[in-house]
């Protein structure tokens, strides 16, 4: 059982930067790959980033690319998201996520969930 808690998320400007963790506990002796996902109001869960156990592998989506960076210290338990560049578009509720086995995109493939952070960007 692993556990995800949040935090970080906050109001800011476009073009301002935020960054969001995660803190783990529970089983984290267990190699989990985590993920970054966001739900905007009346929209869909969709995928944010993900990265491996080790941290040696990350994959963003489109809509991110070069402006958000996922990193982990496994050392903290703790899952970063890295958000530069913010834009109106980027106003959800970010959640953290846990699997174990590979990083992947799909909100299905994954076993623990946190409770959220807001995160709005002001025009």
């Amino acid at each position: 059982q692993v556990q995800l808690v949040e935090s970080g998320g906050g109001l800011v400007q476009a073009g301002g930067s935020l960054r969001l963790s995660c803190a783990a506990s529970g089983r984290t002796f267990r190699r989990y790959a985590m993920g970054w996902f966001r739900q905007a109001p009346g929209k869909e869960r969709e995928f944010v980033a993900t990265i491996s156990w080790s941290g040696g592998s990350t994959y963003y989506t489109n809509s991110v690319k070069g402006r958000f960076t996922i990193s982990r210290d496994n050392a903290k338990n703790t899952v970063y998201l890295q958000m530069n560049s913010l834009k109106p578009e980027d106003t959800a509720v970010y959640y953290c996520a846990a699997r174990q086995g590979a990083a992947g995109t799909g909100g299905n493939e994954y076993d623990y969930w946190g409770q959220g952070t807001q995160v709005t960007v002001s025009s």
